[in-house]
């Protein structure tokens, strides 16, 4: 494995690579992209021999028996994150925001609100808008520079009409690894107002030394009845375009119910993306894994030194995820600003944070799975774009 080769995604029909000049003006040809969420790494060699077996075989039809694919979900869960799943629980979407789509479809109606600890991952509230769904933003509070949470402002904000809370763990774009208190206070929160509870652990796997990700469905037994969890190989092992995730619901009433939509929509699991999560969730995969973090550990640093060393600039810690999620308030500029001098100064494109929703207006989300070369550089290129604040 090496993450420090520079794999050229131009003109590779990349979303992160491709995109980032019609959608923010970097050019395509020296630019760096630092937006969209996947990795500038090849997957483990174990996903590449999946595929090469397929290849070999070389008749792509439809996949049936799931018995293994489900037990490595199973072994890896049980594995790396101390939860027992039941195989009769998992269900295969293509890829979580599809699988947010669906709960939002299966367990609530129109004109429901869907309740955000914002800012978070920008497609929760592009999905609920687009059912006809009320999107409810309950800020989250910085404190000690880290994301918390305040119940008893969320518990004033309730109007009865909520069904729903979607909550991030790990935290996009914070990075926050919630504490076992913290995740029994979302618990609590949904119990009092009666929400089902969707818990997106996509970065469960991207968690680095000194944190600890506990799954949700491992803080309170009697959370079961309302909780629908939901996990992905993609996000860990880099193979988003699989469009492969899982939602996982042990209580058999909220089973029921997700499966019928799930019938309704005719959906079912892409083969590419059950042999490549089968492969990666292997004892080959998790070595893969173990170095990446490592990897990225170090490109956590490097990036977040030099964005704080900026005057005005403030990178939030993060405890997981490969996105920074730096704060430009301080510089006292505007949000076209800042943008403007990432943007065409520093040729980077990056996520802005108003996307995430109330409370990220001063923010960009900085992508920094990439060669540790391409770091360097964008910290070079920041630095510059704002050195007149030197």
């Amino acid at each position: 494995m090496n993450f420090d080769e520079i794999i050229d995604r131009r003109n590779t029909h990349s979303a992160k690579w491709d995109a980032m000049e019609p959608v923010y003006g970097v050019p395509r040809d020296e630019g760096i992209a630092m937006w969209v969420a996947d990795m500038d790494f090849r997957p483990p060699q174990s996903v590449q021999d999946a595929l090469e077996t397929m290849k070999d075989q070389g008749v792509y039809g439809y996949y049936a028996d799931e018995k293994s694919y489900k037990d490595s979900i199973c072994w890896w869960m049980k594995t790396r994150h101390n939860w027992t799943v039941d195989p009769a629980a998992i269900f295969t979407t293509h890829g979580l925001v599809n699988g947010t789509s669906m709960c939002v479809d299966s367990f609530t109606k129109p004109g429901d609100g869907v309740v955000l600890f914002t800012p978070v991952y920008h497609a929760f509230a592009r999905v609920i808008e687009a059912s006809d769904r009320q999107v409810v933003e309950c800020p989250l509070v910085v404190e000690d520079g880290k994301y918390k949470m305040d119940f008893a402002a969320y518990d004033a904000q309730m109007t009865g009409n909520e069904t729903m809370l979607v909550f991030c763990s790990p935290h996009n774009p914070g990075g926050r690894v919630w504490s076992r208190e913290e995740l029994q206070g979302v618990i609590d929160f949904a119990k009092r107002h009666d929400l089902i509870l969707v818990s997106d652990e996509i970065h469960h796997d991207l968690v680095f030394p000194g944190a600890t990700h506990i799954p949700m469905a491992n803080v309170d037994e009697t959370v079961a009845e309302r909780l629908v969890m939901m996990t992905a190989t993609t996000k860990t092992f880099n193979i988003a375009g699989s469009h492969s995730g899982n939602v996982i619901i042990h209580d058999l009433d909220l089973r029921a119910r997700f499966q019928k939509r799930m019938n309704a929509m005719g959906i079912s699991a892409n083969s590419f993306g059950i042999y490549m999560a089968e492969a990666a969730y292997s004892e080959a995969g998790a070595a893969w894994l173990d170095a990446l973090v490592a990897y990225l550990n170090e490109n956590r640093r490097i990036l977040d030194e030099g964005l704080n060393a900026i005057p005005g600039v403030k990178s939030m810690h993060m405890e997981a995820t490969y996105l920074s999620w730096a704060d430009f308030s301080g510089t006292g500029m505007s949000s076209d600003e800042f943008i403007k001098r990432v943007q065409e100064d520093a040729k980077i494109a990056a996520n802005h944070g108003i996307t995430f929703g109330k409370g990220g207006e001063q923010y960009l989300r900085f992508n920094f799975a990439t060669p540790r070369a391409n770091i360097v550089e964008a910290v070079k290129r920041l630095q510059k774009a704002f050195e007149d604040l030197q």
